[in-house]
């Protein structure tokens, strides 16, 4: 019952990391708040690493370039995409969009990886994509051919893009690393390139003046939605295998439409209901069917589930 209370919590908390944005970015320039968020995350993600595995696992000499990459896709552009999309459109919209990450992996393992797509992977996928065109196109489906689509979509989009790029390259390359240690060595990378704009973008002028309320978001956006997240999460994986744990992974859409309507007062709109529920039926399906013959998705878990 521990463990499924936290993979519980865990959605909970990554569907909060949109409010926490949305709050975020609306006076916290997108460099400088990916910056502080991984700053706070790599020091609480090193110690969990020491403290969990008793060491450092350091990448081996074939690793780094990877680990690099890591850095790059699942930190540094996740990121900026992450909180250049949330100054513009709402919580719960992103939430639903970022959650057709899992459809786009499964497509492109397909592909790269030649992981079977059955019928009913195929037909989650289907739906899930209609729920999200419903969501970006805010049930104007119309809105796509007249070229109405704002900059909001768009930067989430590349949310999306970015986060598929770093599960396949993890997926592909970090076996030898464990989740943990790639995860908080990512971070450290991601962070410290991101250190570079931020400086430039004013972050170590304008710190000073974060409100407590944007400071909090910062806090919790890199220890609850980073770090507790994560560590959870691969409890959840080795207490109950990656398919049962996934599977919760349906609520982070969920909990981000119901907290942005609790919190931010965001409308759940009709179509933003519909879209939820096809994406996280069509996500429920893609991630439901996987079987024990799925080896490398059992053993290499990590890098696909950093954040949200």
């Amino acid at each position: 019952m521990l463990i499924y209370l936290k993979l519980l919590l865990t959605a909970i908390f990554w569907g909060g990391t949109f409010i926490a944005g949305r709050i975020v970015a609306q006076d916290v320039g997108p460099f400088s708040a990916a910056f502080f968020r991984f700053m706070i995350a790599s020091v609480f993600l090193l110690f969990f690493t020491y403290k969990l595995e008793g060491k450092f696992g350091l990448p081996q000499k074939g690793q780094w370039i990877p680990v690099f990459l890591l850095g790059m896709t699942g930190v540094f552009s996740y990121n900026v995409f992450f909180f250049k999309g949330l100054k513009i459109i709402s919580a719960g919209r992103a939430a639903v969009i970022i959650a057709c990450n899992p459809i786009f992996i499964a497509l492109l393992s397909a592909y790269f990886f030649k992981e079977k797509l059955n019928l009913i992977k195929v037909f989650g996928i289907i739906i899930s994509v209609i729920g999200a065109v419903i969501v970006i196109t805010k049930g104007n489906l119309n809105s796509i051919l007249a070229d109405n689509l704002g900059w909001g979509e768009i930067f989430i989009f590349g949310c999306v893009i970015s986060w598929v790029a770093y599960s396949l390259i993890g997926k592909a390359v970090m076996e030898g690393l464990s989740p943990l240690a790639s995860v908080s060595y990512s971070a450290v990378i991601g962070a410290g390139f991101l250190f570079f704009p931020a400086y430039f973008e004013g972050a170590l002028h304008h710190f000073r003046y974060y409100s407590m309320i944007e400071w909090l978001s910062l806090f919790y956006l890199g220890f609850f939605g980073t770090v507790i997240g994560f560590v959870w999460y691969y409890q959840g994986i080795k207490a109950l295998g990656p398919t049962k744990a996934s599977l919760f992974i349906n609520f982070v859409p969920i909990s981000a439409v119901l907290l942005a309507f609790l919190i931010l007062k965001e409308p759940i709109t009709p179509s933003l209901l519909a879209g939820t529920i096809l994406v996280c039926s069509g996500v429920y399906l893609t991630n439901a069917t996987f079987n024990k013959k799925d080896k490398l998705v059992q053993r290499r878990p990590g890098p696909s589930h950093l954040n949200r």
